[in-house]
């Protein structure tokens, strides 16, 4: 009779560790959380950058899919207002960001200034380096690419460039305008024109051009990259967890390996 007291006492024992085990294992295991998709219009200067730090940040955030969408400032400020479903807009420039903000489309508290940038000019690898801008009124400088000045910030900050400089009337003729920052650069790569004027990023990422002057930084507008969370997000969370990790020492030290200035 003692003995099969005993044997119930053990057995009852063994159950109650196996339910405490078994409790355990169910309320410390790992909830899967429900997969993110975010929509980022960002400045076509930053696609290289951008397209780095996505890598690490989908790493670290294994739910969370990042879905770029590079253009001209001027074009996704647009499609922005005209009700295109985006999560974060990341400019070239303050002015469009400016229009959202005015049309109460940003999200408040999210705006933030990250990046700056510098105008640089640059011809084709072989052909003869231009140290001036004022080279560009040379007669053997036919033809001249810079951004669109009406939607693209690269293009407006080139042509106060050239106005400041007493130049941009005298070259008017010979300009030719991209839709974006990128196109310029590849109509300078491709020999499509002698000169152009881009972002010293773009022309870092690119082995086929050569710089030979920098713009004095007081001789257009500042150039400067702010972000923001739109109103509309469906996932508003993510887009400010992704706003703020684009502020992180990580982030800024590939911004910085792309050519970008960080603004203090």
């Amino acid at each position: 009779m003692g003995r099969r007291r005993i044997l119930t006492l053990i057995a009852g024992i063994t159950a109650a560790i196996l339910f405490t085990i078994s409790f355990g294992a169910i309320k410390t295991s790992p909830v899967c959380a429900q997969p993110i998709s975010l929509t980022v219009s960002a400045a076509i200067s930053l696609t290289n950058a951008l397209q780095e730090i996505k890598t690490i940040y989908q790493n670290a955030n294994l739910n969370v899919s990042i879905n770029y969408n590079f253009a001209s400032s001027g074009a996704l400020q647009q499609q922005i207002v005209q009700g295109a479903p985006v999560d974060v807009f990341f400019s070239a420039a303050a002015k469009q960001m400016d229009v959202l903000q005015q049309e109460n489309l940003l999200l408040p508290g999210t705006r933030k200034t990250l990046l700056t940038n510098r105008l640089v000019l640059i011809t084709p690898k072989n052909a003869p380096p231009l140290t001036s801008f004022r080279n560009l009124t040379n007669s053997q400088v036919r033809r001249i690419a810079i951004a669109e000045p009406r939607s693209v910030p690269a293009g407006q900050y080139a042509q106060e460039l050239l106005a400041n400089l007493k130049l941009f009337n005298l070259l008017k003729s010979k300009l030719v305008y991209g839709n974006n920052v990128r196109q310029v650069l590849t109509y300078v790569e491709t020999g499509d024109v002698d000169a152009g004027i881009v972002y010293t990023t773009d022309a870092k990422a690119s082995n086929s051009v050569r710089v030979g002057a920098t713009a004095p930084s007081n001789l257009h507008s500042p150039i400067v990259y702010p972000v923001a969370a739109l109103k509309g997000s469906r996932n508003v969370a993510a887009a400010r967890n992704f706003i703020q990790f684009l502020s992180s020492t990580q982030a800024k030290a590939v911004f910085q390996k792309y050519g970008f200035g960080i603004n203090s």
